[in-house]
């Protein structure tokens, strides 16, 4: 492995002039000199060491991304929109996949903290998360929350409005004619999955009705947990024309039981999803879902992240973007 002393003995240069170059601090040194020792690096395969490059200068330009479920179509293009952004400020990312597990979680905050990483992007599946949190805050590194609101003061974050997005979808149900409707939780533990139930039962009661809680049944915001959560649903017995699902994996998982049960979408029971995952569109009937801005909060969550590393003024520590409501095939108007 080459060496900063290989660099300058091929480049007949010093030590402190190929550190320089490498450190971006040309100030003194010319273009031709530059462009030599950039050449040897090329030449040599030379990579710099961030962690020890981070020893004096106190920073890797590497910021970790803790994601609950890199499965899920939803988090690949957070990570994409982070990692992107990264790049654009000259940081690379760590992404570590947690499988919604506490263990995990707490695995990678150490080992994040081991790589020395400038800060991190924290997507937490856990509920409570306030010892990781809590982890994060004692090593005094800058972190920012993704996507999973905490209920937590003065602490960073930017996620997607899905009491707003929930609503949005549960009233153009009842618009549609349908009164009977089932509805698909995300994960009781998660404040996610509240702050959707919370949206559905705000539109539901605000058009004079009621849920009925026979037809609320808890899944896990995966194909598997939508497929059992639709076969309880059925087994009671009860009659309803429309379910919403709190995310896009269940309500395909809720479609195939439907099916396999005999019932036709839309034409016997509409259904709709949340999060406009790519397969939404793609499955027939096409799904009508809410489209969460993945991408830009990705974006958003890491150029907040970077201006708490480098210690620039930030105009909001709380940043929430609106959904928005994508109308497909999946839903018939009732009388």
């Amino acid at each position: 492995m080459a060496t900063i002393k290989d660099i300058a003995r091929m480049a007949n240069v010093s030590i402190t002039t190929v550190s320089r170059v490498i450190n971006k601090k040309t100030d003194g040194v010319s273009d031709e000199t530059r462009e030599r020792i950039l050449k040897v690096m090329k030449d040599l395969n030379y990579q710099p060491n961030r962690i020890a490059r981070g020893l004096v200068t106190k920073r890797t330009n590497t910021l970790g991304l803790i994601l609950p479920d890199i499965a899920n179509p939803f988090f690949p293009e957070i990570a994409r929109g982070v990692e992107d952004t990264a790049n654009i400020y000259g940081y690379n990312v760590i992404l570590c996949n947690t499988d919604d597990r506490p263990d995990k979680e707490e695995l990678y905050i150490n080992v994040l903290r081991e790589k020395c990483v400038d800060g991190v992007i924290f997507t937490s599946g856990i509920n409570p998360v306030s010892e990781h949190i809590k982890q994060l805050m004692d090593c005094k590194m800058p972190f920012v929350l993704l996507d999973r609101y905490m209920d937590i003061d003065c602490l960073p974050g930017v996620y997607s409005d899905g009491y707003d997005g929930m609503y949005q979808v549960t009233r153009y149900l009842l618009e549609m004619g349908h009164r009977n409707i089932a509805f698909i939780a995300g994960p009781v533990h998660s404040t996610t999955a509240k702050h959707r139930y919370d949206g559905f039962k705000a539109a539901v009661g605000e058009c004079g009705f009621s849920v009925d809680d026979a037809l609320v049944e808890e899944g896990n915001y995966k194909i598997s947990g939508g497929k059992e959560a639709m076969t309880r649903l059925i087994g009671k017995g009860k009659s309803f024309t429309a379910v919403v699902c709190a995310n896009d994996l269940m309500a395909v998982g809720a479609m195939e039981v439907l099916r396999e049960n005999g019932y036709r979408i839309p034409e016997d029971i509409s259904i709709t999803g949340f999060d406009d995952i790519q397969l939404s569109g793609l499955i027939e009937p096409k799904l009508t879902t809410v489209a969460q801005p993945c991408y830009e909060m990705g974006a958003m969550a890491t150029r907040m992240l970077i201006k708490l590393i480098e210690g620039q003024a930030m105009d909001e520590r709380e940043i929430k973007l609106k959904p928005k409501l994508v109308i497909r095939n999946s839903v018939k108007r009732v009388d």
